[in-house]
C-alpha cells in the first residue's frame, strides 16, 4: 500500500467526535513526518452525507459498499445512531467484511455495538460508553464487556470508551505505527494527554455524578474528598457518621456500589494522579498529602489502577504540556 488507508465508518446521528478524534490525529500525525503517510476516509452507507448527532452533516468520501481492502484500519464511530446501524444488515455485513480485510479493527465509544452485531468481539474482551456496558453485555453474552478502561487492545481489534477516548486509542496506534516521540508530538499539537493509560478508568470520582440523596454518604464522601491524608478508616468514617461500620458499608455499596475502603482508595490514587502532572512534588510528597503512609504504597496503589508507577506515569503525562 502506497498509504495507510484507514477507513472510517459512519452514519446518520454518529457521534462527530467520534470520527474527528480520530481523523484528525491521523492527519496530524502526517504533519509530523509519519511514513507512510495515513490516508483516512470516511464511509458510509450509499455514500450519502450523514447527519451527525449535533446536527451538523458531513459529506462521505466513499460508500461503504465499494470500499475495498486490503486496508491499514477500519474504525466503527459511535453515537446515539449506533441502534439503528447495529441492526442494519448491509452496515453488519460491510465491516465485517472488511475486518477480514484490515490489519487493525477499532471502535469509538458505541461503535462497539456494531462490532458486536458483526461477531467481531466474540470471546474478546471489550469495552464501550460506560452508559451502554450493561446493554452491550445483555445482548452479546459472548462478549466480555468491561466498563471501566478507556480503551482495550484484544489482539488486532480494539475497543474504546466515550467519544474522546478515541484520542487515546489513536494515539496508541501512532505509537504502535512510528513510535514514541511521533505520538508525543501529535499529543502535544492537540494539546492533549500522552496518553492516559488504557486501563485508565473512564468515570474519575471526582467527575462521576454527585453522592446520592442519602445524607450520610453524602457528608462521608465530602468529608473524604476534603481530607484525603486524614484518619479514612470504616472505623473512623462510621464514628463521624454516628453509624456503625457496617451499616456504612452497606450504605457506600448501595449507593456507591463499592465499600468505603475502596472508595477511599480510588480517590487517593486518583488525587495523587492529578498532583503528579499539575505539581512539582516529590512522589514522596504526593504521597503524604494524598494520605498514603509511603511513597512504595503510592506505588502499589498506582500500578494497581494504572498499570504503571507514579514516575512512569508523571513522565509520560506531563511531556504532553511541553511546547
Amino acid at each position: 500500500m502506497a498509504g495507510r488507508r484507514v477507513v472510517v465508518v459512519g452514519y446518520d446521528a454518529a457521534e462527530l467526535l467520534d470520527i474527528a478524534c480520530v481523523t484528525t490525529s491521523l492527519i496530524s500525525a502526517n504533519l509530523y513526518g509519519a511514513a507512510p503517510l495515513y490516508d483516512p476516509r470516511l464511509a458510509t452507507p450509499g455514500g450519502r452525507p450523514i447527519t451527525c448527532s449535533t446536527g451538523l452533516t458531513l459529506q462521505a468520501q466513499e460508500p461503504l459498499e465499494r470500499v475495498v481492502g486490503p486496508l491499514d484500519t477500519l474504525v466503527v464511530s459511535g453515537g446515539i445512531g449506533h441502534e439503528a446501524a447495529s441492526r442494519d444488515r448491509v452496515v453488519v455485513a460491510h465491516v465485517r467484511r472488511l475486518a477480514r480485510e484490515s490489519r487493525r479493527v477499532a471502535s469509538v465509544c458505541t461503535g462497539a455495538a456494531i462490532l458486536a452485531a458483526a461477531g467481531l468481539l466474540d470471546g474478546r474482551r471489550a469495552t464501550t460508553h460506560w452508559r451502554a456496558a450493561d446493554v452491550l453485555a445483555r445482548r452479546h453474552p459472548e462478549v466480555v464487556v468491561d466498563p471501566e478502561p478507556i480503551f482495550i487492545r484484544d489482539g488486532h481489534v480494539s475497543t474504546s470508551a466515550g467519544v474522546t477516548s478515541a484520542l487515546d486509542l489513536t494515539l496508541a496506534f501512532i505509537e504502535e505505527d512510528h513510535g514514541a516521540e511521533a505520538a508525543r508530538r501529535v499529543a502535544r499539537h492537540l494539546v492533549t494527554y500522552l496518553q492516559r493509560p488504557g486501563n485508565q478508568a473512564q468515570m474519575s470520582v471526582f467527575t462521576a455524578a454527585p453522592p446520592p440523596g442519602d445524607g450520610v454518604v453524602g457528608r462521608v464522601v465530602d468529608h473524604i474528598m476534603s481530607s484525603l491524608d486524614s484518619d479514612l478508616t470504616t472505623a473512623a468514617l462510621a464514628a463521624r457518621a454516628g453509624v456503625s461500620e457496617r451499616h456504612l458499608t452497606r450504605l457506600f455499596v448501595r449507593h456507591l456500589d463499592r465499600t468505603p475502603g475502596r472508595f477511599v482508595r480510588r480517590a487517593r490514587t486518583e488525587a495523587a494522579a492529578a498532583l503528579l502532572v499539575s505539581s512539582p512534588l516529590p512522589v514522596a510528597a504526593v504521597a503524604a498529602r494524598c494520605g498514603f503512609g509511603t511513597a512504595e504504597a503510592l506505588r502499589q496503589a498506582f500500578v494497581a489502577r494504572y498499570g504503571v508507577s507514579p514516575s512512569h506515569y508523571r513522565s509520560t503525562q506531563s511531556s504532553a504540556h511541553g511546547g
